[in-house]
């Protein structure tokens, strides 16, 4: 059994699945939770072929009975919490007055509601790590766009903003507790969800998830007393 654990969520691909790599890497065992069985599948497979060990838990961690079932079946696999990366996220672009309810709520529920419930259903194990060794680590994937709103992509925009916001507060309620947190805000990174920008950008000149990988890897390897709020991510000759 692994000395520490590590529940990821949108885990399935993209950043998700570097991070999930890296901490494997580092040692963790590796709970990964995705919305669709199949695609999660997949990944768990693919990180077990490199030796790492995984559990897989399908869910919406917009939905509270989701949350508390991958948590539950990450506290049953590992018995602690090390790391947590609220990674799940969703965007759908539209002009205001062009708004879909449903897509508002999409957004709304997966991006912030997701990363607020993640919090509250992992808070005993986040604390009981930090009182053991200091380091307990949580990771938002916010977004550029949380730092300078976009066009067109408002609530996600607003969703990622949020993500900031909450990070601070949380920074401020737990860094006591030995729980850290920090907020990544990437521009475009050659995932699925840039796919609507490869004709002007192609994928080779966008931000790689091993580069945010890479990052949360040097967070984790900070001292205790060490925190890391926030990390923008800019692509070469990009604007913020």
């Amino acid at each position: 059994m692994p000395d520490r654990a590590a529940l990821v969520t949108g885990a399935s691909s993209g950043i998700g699945l570097a991070i999930a790599r890296m901490l494997g890497e580092e040692g963790h065992g590796l709970t990964l939770a995705a919305r669709r069985p199949d695609k999660l599948a997949a990944a768990a497979d693919d990180l077990r072929g490199a030796g790492l060990e995984v559990e897989a838990v399908a869910g919406n961690v917009a939905g509270e009975a989701d949350v508390q079932r991958i948590v539950a079946a990450h506290r049953e696999r590992w018995g602690r919490l090390d790391v947590l990366v609220n990674n799940a996220g969703v965007g759908a672009g539209a002009a205001v007055g062009e708004l879909e309810t449903k897509k508002v709520d999409l957004q709304l529920g997966v991006n912030l509601r997701g990363v607020i419930l993640c919090y509250r259903e992992c808070a005993e194990l986040l604390r009981a790590a930090g009182a053991e060794h200091g380091g307990a680590l949580v990771v938002n994937t916010s977004s550029i766009s949380g730092k300078s709103g976009q066009a067109w992509l408002s609530v996600y925009s607003a969703t990622k903003a949020a993500v900031i916001g909450w990070t601070q507060a949380m920074n401020q309620e737990l860094n006591g507790a030995g729980v850290k947190s920090v907020a990544l805000c990437p521009g475009f990174v050659d995932t699925a969800m840039a796919e609507f920008v490869r004709e002007q950008i192609p994928p080779e000149e966008m931000i790689q998830p091993e580069d945010i990988a890479e990052a949360v890897r040097f967070v984790l390897r900070t001292s205790r007393h060490c925190v890391v709020p926030e990390i923008i991510f800019q692509r070469l000759g990009a604007a913020l």
